[in-house]
C-alpha cells in the first residue's frame, strides 16, 4: 500500500499523558491499537446535558451514558466491504448486515470497545483487543496479538455480533470470521473531530440503540464546546511536531495533514509542524535535514514509541533531534498510543489534557 494511503492510527496502552523532557525524530505507520478507559463507574452527566462533569484525563475513567435504552432488534445496517487494495481516494463500498442478538458483543479494536462500554453495553462484551486496556475490560480474554486479530480466538468466544473498522486486520482473519456466519459490522475510522460523531451513531445503530448513539454525540459535542472555550484557539500556540516511531522496526515518520494529530492540535491552538511544512500526506518519512528545518518547539510522541527507542536518552540520540528547539529543551509531551488519536467519547478529556501540557511548555519557554 502506498505511504499516502496507509492511514493507520497510532494507539496503545497507557491511560494518561505525561510531560517528559524528551524529543523524538520519528513517526510510524502503526497497526490499529485501541482506546484506554478506566476507573470504576463514575457519575456521568444526564443524557444530552453534555458539558457537565468532564472527568480529568488523569483519572483514567470512562463516562457511561445514563438512562440508556434496551436494544431494539433485529436491525439491518450498512457494513463497509473491506478491500485490501483500496486507496484513500477510492470510495467505500457497503453491504447490508442483519444483527438480531447483542448478548455477546465482540469489538475488534479498543476504540470500538470504548464506544460500546460508554453506550452502557459493556456487560455484553465478551473479549477485547490487546490495546483495550481500560479497567472495565481488564478481565476479558484477548483476541489479538500485536494488534492482529486471531480468527480462532474470536470464534472461540461465540460472539453474537462482531464490530470492526476499516483498519482491522489481517484481512484473511476478517474474511474467515465473516464466513463463519456471525454478523460482522465494519464501520469507518475517524480521523477528525467531526468524523467521530457518525462513528458513535453507526456503532449504536448496529447494536439496536440509535437514540443512545445520538445522545452520546450530543454530549460529546457539548463537552468539546466547553473544552474549546477554555483552550487557546488563537493558533498562536507552540509549534508541535507529531512524531510516532517504532525503534525496533526502524520506521520513522512525521505526521502531516490527515494524521489525526493535526485535528487534535488545532483544538488546542497549537500549530502542527508537518502541516506548516506543507506535508499533504498523513505520514511522511523524515530526514535529519527535514526535522531540523521544521524547528518544532515541542514534540508529541506515543508512549510505546518512546519506550521502543530506550526512553528519553535514546530519543535525544536520534540525528537531528538536538538541533531543534524541542530537542535542545528536551521538550516532549508523551501520550498513550491508544487515546491521543482515538477520536472517541474521551476526546474532550484528551484535548483538555494536551492543551494543559502544551501551555505549560509554552510558559516555560517564554520564561527562559
Amino acid at each position: 500500500m502506498p505511504l499516502a494511503d496507509a492511514r493507520r492510527r497510532p494507539r496503545g496502552h497507557r491511560p494518561h499523558a505525561r510531560s517528559v523532557p524528551v524529543l523524538a525524530a520519528a513517526c510510524a505507520l502503526a497497526l490499529a491499537g485501541c482506546a484506554v478507559g478506566g476507573g470504576g463507574a463514575p457519575e456521568a452527566p444526564s443524557r444530552g446535558d453534555g458539558a457537565a462533569d468532564i472527568p480529568d484525563f488523569s483519572e483514567n475513567r470512562l463516562q457511561p451514558l445514563e438512562g440508556t435504552g434496551e436494544p431494539e432488534l433485529p436491525v439491518t445496517v450498512d457494513s463497509v466491504v473491506l478491500d485490501p487494495y483500496r486507496t484513500s481516494s477510492d470510495p467505500l463500498e457497503y453491504e447490508q448486515v442483519e444483527v438480531d442478538d447483542v448478548s455477546r458483543i465482540l469489538p475488534l479494536t479498543g476504540s470500538l470497545a470504548e464506544i460500546v462500554f460508554t453506550l452502557g453495553l459493556g456487560d455484553n462484551v465478551v473479549g477485547r483487543d490487546v490495546a483495550a486496556t481500560f479497567e472495565e475490560a481488564a478481565g476479558l480474554p484477548v483476541i489479538s496479538e500485536g494488534h492482529e486479530v486471531s480468527a480462532e480466538s474470536v470464534l472461540a468466544l461465540e460472539p453474537t455480533v462482531i464490530l470492526a473498522d476499516t483498519q482491522t486486520g489481517p484481512s484473511e482473519a476478517v474474511e474467515q470470521i465473516q464466513r463463519s456466519g456471525v454478523p460482522v459490522v465494519i464501520v469507518e475510522e475517524a480521523w477528525s473531530i467531526d468524523e467521530m460523531y457518525p462513528r458513535f451513531e453507526r456503532v449504536a445503530e448496529a447494536l439496536g440503540v440509535p437514540d443512545d448513539g445520538a445522545a452520546l454525540s450530543e454530549r460529546t459535542r457539548a463537552q468539546m464546546a466547553e473544552v474549546r472555550e477554555e483552550a487557546d484557539g488563537s493558533g498562536d500556540g507552540p509549534l508541535v511536531a507529531f512524531l510516532y516511531l517504532r525503534g525496533t522496526a526502524g520506521v520513522y515518520l512525521l505526521g502531516g495533514e490527515g494524521s489525526g494529530a493535526d485535528a487534535v492540535l488545532a483544538e488546542t491552538g497549537a500549530r502542527d509542524a508537518g502541516v506548516e511544512m506543507g506535508l499533504t500526506t498523513p505520514f511522511t518519512p523524515i530526514t535529519t535535514e527535514a526535522l531540523i528545518a521544521a524547528q518544532p518547539d515541542v514534540l508529541l510522541v506515543m508512549t510505546q514509541g518512546l519506550e521502543s527507542v530506550g526512553g528519553v536518552d535514546g530519543l535525544v540520540e536520534i540525528p537531528g533531534v538536538a538541533q531543534t528547539p524541542a530537542g535542545a529543551a528536551r521538550a516532549v509531551v508523551d501520550f498513550e498510543d491508544g487515546v491521543l488519536l482515538n477520536f472517541g467519547p474521551r476526546t474532550p478529556q484528551v484535548v483538555a489534557a494536551l492543551a494543559d501540557e502544551l501551555a505549560a511548555f509554552q510558559a516555560e519557554g517564554e520564561g527562559r
